[in-house]
């Protein structure tokens, strides 16, 4: 049964406008690591909006969990290009955010406050951050701040994890350090996760099936699984199996839609 299933979707942010996405169908196990790629353009974070019910699609249904999307959903954690910390909040703080505002925890965050603050930190140790919760953004790298901003959409424990190219900005050793991190983190406790991401290798390396979508108005053009062992390490990157896997992505980026 799918976790997350869209059904001949369309998105049109202005009643009679172009439409972003057209006919779109995708079907999401629990636990899945998809990975979703394409041109500039082509719709992959209105995908996310419309998985993370931030936007009602214009035709067509959203699922998750069997329920029809029809609002921000509860179970969703999301991480954008942009770290996004507070600068005012310290990295423990910005970590803690979700606590203050999704329920349960948000009623039960006075009382059980020392045992949520010991949660956020050892999250925040187990990304290399051990040290770090009492800095301020300013005070951390970008590869750092990418790092408290995943902490930030996992401490709530969401079901489905959604990231617009959290990467994308950084250098490319430390991208793969983050690669890393989060193959780490998934594979101690599968959870389900969209990663919308330009690098094919990036896609490749961490995701079950990617997506690719089409020029707008996006649809999917093509589903390609990923057939290459876990645990996967970057060495891996330098071989044919995966090239192939990039190769294939790369000859249908940019196709015309069908």
């Amino acid at each position: 049964m799918s976790f997350v299933r869209f059904e001949n979707v369309d998105l049109a942010y202005a009643p009679g406008g172009a439409l972003a996405v057209q006919g779109l169908n995708l079907d999401i196990a629990e636990g899945e690591f998809v990975a979703v790629v394409g041109p500039s353009g082509c719709g992959k974070s209105t995908l996310m909006k419309l998985a993370s019910g931030l936007r009602p699609p214009s035709n067509g249904y959203v699922f998750v969990d069997g329920r029809e999307v029809g609002g921000p959903l509860k179970i969703v954690g999301m991480a954008f290009q942009a770290a996004n910390l507070l600068p005012w909040r310290s990295t423990l703080d910005n970590v803690m955010l979700p606590l203050e505002i999704v329920e349960p925890h948000r009623g039960l965050l006075r009382k059980q406050r020392a045992e949520y603050e010991a949660q956020a930190r050892a999250l925040l140790a187990r990304v290399g951050l051990d040290g770090y919760a009492d800095k301020h953004p300013w005070e951390l790298s970008g590869g750092m701040q990418q790092r408290a901003s995943i902490c930030r959409a996992l401490i709530h424990q969401p079901r489905l994890l959604m990231l617009d190219e959290p990467f994308g900005a950084l250098d490319a050793f430390t991208r793969e350090e983050l690669w890393c991190m989060l193959r780490d983190l998934w594979q101690e406790k599968p959870f389900t996760v969209i990663l919308v991401t330009h690098d094919l290798r990036e896609a490749v390396f961490l995701a079950d099936t990617v997506y690719v979508m089409s020029a707008r108005p996006g649809r999917v053009l093509l589903r390609h699984p990923i057939d290459l062992p876990r645990p996967r390490d970057l060495d891996l990157t330098y071989t044919d199996a995966f090239a192939q896997h990039v190769h294939a992505l790369r000859e249908h980026i940019g196709q015309p839609r069908h």
